[in-house]
């Protein structure tokens, strides 16, 4: 996958559609967007990118998977 491609990919998750996902279905994603976040990392470290802002959001998507996850499982959701 190209600089280009993750950084179309990278935009900031909505929580509505989140919500219609299952607990199993929200940790996938949780996974693969540590991956990113990573490999996002690496990228600015090596300076293969320049968009800070991509580490910002998926810090971001992460923490509202988290919380889903959280209240699916407590059952508020």
């Amino acid at each position: 996958m190209s600089v280009l491609d993750q950084q179309t990919e990278m935009k900031d998750t909505k929580t509505a559609e989140l919500r219609d996902k299952s607990v199993p279905e929200l940790e996938q994603l949780v996974r693969n967007e540590r991956a990113s976040l990573y490999n996002a990392r690496r990228d600015l470290v090596f300076r293969r990118i320049t968009d800070t802002a991509s580490v910002k959001v998926r810090r971001h998507n992460i923490a509202r998977m988290m919380t889903l996850i959280a209240e699916k499982k407590r059952g508020n959701a």
